[in-house]
């Protein structure tokens, strides 16, 4: 069994013009059990300018604190201006948007009676717009048990953004340019320490309203993802970083190179088509594959299996996109919360 802590915590909310989300967020943090006195919950807003602030200030009476950015800079400065005024030993970073249960900072703060520990995952449990497990949901099941085998192995490579914790002294080179859930973990890594998952912390949240919209947040991510990658190469030097630097080239390098790879793929597969059956059937396959997914685009009629070849191409898509942005110099300071 897990040993319990009761070390002080600082669960830090950043938000900017959330004045329709953030009273259900801070309702649902006054639900969440944790030891008297030992939970700090810092609200920051970025430059709100709508009644984010003034709703923040009325749970002020149950132990809320707001901290005002007054200029906004954007989510991961926020956060860095916010872990300044921390009190707790572990922080914990979490969205509006995501929902979370009742043990759930006890769930995830316990895994730091483990000193090796630098930051702790939570896992994401996305739903549809009707409350159920969305499509996309066969995605994110597949990252959150890559993320369990990472985490029994090693550490793992990424931090689900929405909800995720670590320890001060990770949070202490925050960087106002640098997409904080990846930050945290290579920080972690720095000093020696290791990033896990946690399958019993689950942060939940709405599949995006507008699926158009879901597009666009991917490139985004892809896009911050490579600036991180490419301005902390240091970790691919295996000597220093061991298994990590194997696992940091994978699972993220190797990855955003998946749609070059699939281009390359059926090129070669249409040269050799005519010099085998085996070719012949294998690009009957492809091809079969990437009809499913273009037909799921424009139908509401295929669901639960079938409609991941469209996630699939969606995906990778995305991922070349980025690609293609940030080659040619462009850059997200500014993380627009998706409307879900």
């Amino acid at each position: 069994m897990r040993q319990r802590l009761d070390v002080p915590v600082t669960l830090i909310i950043t938000v900017y013009n959330e004045e329709k989300r953030i009273k259900e967020k801070l309702e649902n943090t006054q639900r969440l059990n944790y030891p008297a006195g030992k939970l700090q919950v810092l609200v920051v807003s970025d430059g709100s300018t709508d009644a984010t602030n003034d709703i923040v200030r009325s749970y002020e009476v149950q132990g809320v604190e707001l901290f005002e950015v007054v200029n906004r800079g954007g989510k991961e400065n926020a956060q860095k201006e916010a872990v300044l005024h921390a009190m707790g030993e572990i922080i914990i970073f979490s969205d509006v948007a995501t929902i979370l249960e009742p043990q759930g900072l006890m769930e995830i703060v316990s895994n730091f009676a483990d000193p090796s520990i630098g930051c702790v995952s939570s896992e994401d449990c996305l739903m549809g717009q009707d409350g159920k497990p969305s499509g996309e949901g066969f995605y994110v099941r597949y990252e959150m048990w890559l993320r369990r085998l990472e985490s029994q192995i090693n550490s793992v490579v990424g931090l689900s953004g929405s909800f995720f914790a670590a320890r001060k002294e990770v949070c202490q080179d925050f960087s106002g340019d640098v997409q904080s859930d990846f930050r945290t973990l290579l920080s972690s890594m720095k000093l020696g320490l290791r990033g896990v998952s946690d399958p019993k912390a689950i942060g939940s949240y709405l599949n995006i309203a507008d699926e158009s919209q879901e597009f666009e947040r991917k490139v985004r991510t892809v896009l911050r993802g490579l600036t991180v990658f490419f301005k902390h190469l240091e970790f691919l030097n295996v000597f220093k970083y061991g298994l990590f630097s194997y696992q940091f080239f994978c699972h993220k390098l190797l990855r955003w190179l998946v749609p070059f790879f699939l281009i390359a793929a059926l090129i070669s597969n249409v040269i050799l088509v005519f010099s085998s059956v085996f070719f012949l059937i294998l690009l009957v396959g492809q091809f079969l594959f990437y009809g499913i997914g273009v037909y799921s685009l424009f139908s509401k009629s295929l669901i639960g299996v079938l409609k991941i070849p469209m996630f699939f191409l969606v995906v990778n898509t995305a991922i070349a996109v980025a690609w293609w942005q940030y080659l040619t110099g462009k850059r997200v300071v500014f993380w627009e919360p998706s409307v879900r």
